[in-house]
């Protein structure tokens, strides 16, 4: 595989990935529940950091990233049910794996490709937590010492990620 091919093909992972990692973002500020929010700010913080490595990735064969603009979700419906847009989550996951797993196989830069594999590993693993918020387990993350309405988490998350 020529450098500039294996170069294309990390940008369109990462632009794939970039994509999902916005619409997680946009997600999560419809998801009130305490223990869902908390799932999805933990993929978020992990597809962070996959957009490091493929960004250093991405610098060692001389690409850069793509910018993707943020999508544009929907408020939940009247009923204020964020279920439509997780189980959207978990089919985006799939799909993306179903999409980039043949495209890594037959990559012969045998660290990029461990790297891609890893990513559509933690890719799948994401997508079981968007079924498990789905079929409503609480426990996604694990379960807190306190249970379920511990002091502390009030009656969901705040409205904003970061408060300074």
């Amino acid at each position: 595989m020529r450098p500039a091919d294996l170069a294309a093909v990390l940008r369109g992972f990462h632009r794939a990935k970039l994509g999902m990692r916005e619409r997680h973002v946009a997600v999560a500020r419809h998801v009130g529940g305490y223990n869902f929010n908390n799932t999805y700010q933990y993929v978020i913080a992990r597809e962070d950091t996959h957009l490091q490595w493929l960004e250093a990735a991405m610098a060692e064969e001389g690409a850069t990233p793509d910018v993707v603009p943020p999508p544009e979700v929907p408020a939940p419906g009247r009923k204020g049910s964020v279920t439509p847009l997780v189980e959207e989550d978990a089919r985006s996951a799939a799909a993306f794996v179903a999409a980039w797993r043949p495209r890594v196989a037959v990559l012969t830069h045998a660290r990029h490709r461990t790297l891609l594999r890893l990513l559509l590993g933690e890719t799948t693993e994401h997508q079981r937590f968007f079924e498990q918020i789905v079929a409503g387990r609480e426990d996604v993350l694990g379960r807190r010492a306190n249970g379920p309405g511990s002091p502390g988490t009030g009656d969901g998350v705040l409205g904003v990620r970061w408060i300074e």
